[in-house]
């Protein structure tokens, strides 16, 4: 696969990945505390796959800079997911609502400039 095909299937995943973060978002903002497991872990498994994807481009070809950038920031975002899930979900905690806007803030940023390295 040619890397500006991984970097759309990449988009293509984080797009995908961004519909369920804003479903479970709007449950946070609605008063559930948690979303249900099944949906959080497909959340990221789906952003884990698009992550790969981008990394593995950035990593083996001449890709926008953009694009590089993206990389980062997605990896931060799944840091910050991780650390959701770990120390509230898997704990029955409220999700804290100023994480949950973090987590999206940098993944939705990294989301713009990955759109824009196409």
């Amino acid at each position: 696969m040619d890397p500006q095909m991984m970097i759309r299937t990449a988009a293509i995943l984080f797009g995908l990945s961004a519909v369920g973060g804003l479903i479970m978002a709007v449950m946070r903002f609605r008063g559930i505390p948690t979303p249900p497991t099944w949906f959080a872990m497909g959340h990221g498994v789906v952003a884990a796959a698009g992550l790969t994807l981008l990394v593995y481009a950035v990593c083996n070809a001449e890709v926008h800079r953009f694009a590089q950038i993206a990389a980062i920031l997605f990896t931060l975002a799944a840091v910050g997911g991780a650390a959701l899930n770990l120390l509230f979900h898997s704990k029955q905690l409220p999700l804290p609502i100023s994480w949950v806007i973090g987590h999206g803030a940098v993944a939705a940023g990294a989301f713009v400039l990955l759109l824009l390295s196409l």
